[in-house]
């Protein structure tokens, strides 16, 4: 039997919340074997030009994406976003509106911080954290273990930052849809389970949250996901088979910064494929060869 090829099609480099420049993401692709890959950074299309451009005719197959971190009254979503054009005005859109949400947030935390938990940080310290590309909880989480505010990334977020809530200033899923769409893109719902924290969505409840941002554009669901059981997997499964929707494969890869490895996505290469995910790398990639 023919193995199917290996495939990882979320995840991060240092434009965003990850560790490895672009240039180090695509050396670690290759040395892991995958052939079909995608960089999804946080409101960022900077390390998917980098890659491209870094790109040679024998190396892995690579598609351009993005992810927007989304909310609405019902709750929270990541949407994915694959096959756009870059330049297109709708995507850019999106993500500089999803930028300036960040900074916002930035400047939220790092008040909070200073003011609620006495936890200041030098001027120098917090122009480095507004310069970065696309700063978020994970860059400040380091900042305070650096400062022994916390023992650890993970204790910083848990036991500090995620103290302040901040319900608002959100990019809607139906206008990163909108956005993916208009670029000439195919917006994907990520990791379909998951919601706010360990909220776990299911059932009737997930099927609603399908329906509705299929109302919006919503063309796939990622059904392969690195922290989904093989139960989470069949019921987001059967859901692209109900809906006619497309399948994709991602790890959530972010380096350093997560203990996720390259193309760890619950994909087995010895398994046929759902014709969801075939139908995705043909119209995606534009080709045959899966």
């Amino acid at each position: 039997m023919n193995r199917f090829p290996v495939i990882d099609l979320h995840m991060h480099t240092a434009v965003s919340d990850g560790t490895d420049s672009p240039a180090e993401l695509l050396a670690r692709v290759k040395e892991a074997g995958i052939a079909y890959f995608s960089v999804t950074d946080h409101d960022a299309l900077r390390a998917c030009a980098e890659i491209a451009s870094l790109l040679g005719p024998d190396d892995p197959r690579f598609i351009s994406g993005a992810e927007f971190s989304c909310r609405d009254a019902l709750g929270k979503y990541h949407i994915l976003g694959y096959r756009y054009d870059p330049g297109a005005e709708p995507i850019r859109a999106v993500i500089e509106t999803g930028h300036r949400y960040r900074l916002k947030k930035l400047r939220q935390r790092l008040d909070f911080l200073y003011t609620e938990l006495h936890m200041p940080f030098s001027e120098e310290d917090e122009r480095a954290l507004f310069a970065l590309p696309n700063p978020g909880k994970p860059h400040i989480a380091n900042l305070m273990v650096r400062y022994g505010y916390a023992p650890d990334r993970n204790a910083a977020i848990r036991d500090y930052l995620d103290l302040l809530e901040i319900p608002d200033d959100y990019v809607q899923p139906e206008e990163a849809i909108r956005g993916i769409l208009g670029a000439g893109g195919i917006p994907v719902l990520a990791h379909p389970c998951y919601g706010d924290g360990d909220q776990l969505i299911l059932g009737g409840e997930l099927d609603e949250r399908v329906r509705r941002l299929i109302g919006y554009g919503l063309e796939g669901l990622e059904a392969f996901y690195s922290g989904f059981s093989e139960k989470l997997r069949r019921e987001v499964l059967a859901l692209a088979d109900r809906y006619g929707l497309y399948v994709t494969a991602g790890s959530d890869y972010h380096g350093g910064n997560k203990m996720i490895r390259l193309a760890d996505t619950g994909l087995s290469a010895d398994a046929p494929a759902p014709e969801g995910l075939r139908r995705f790398l043909a119209d995606a990639f534009k080709t045959q060869e899966a």
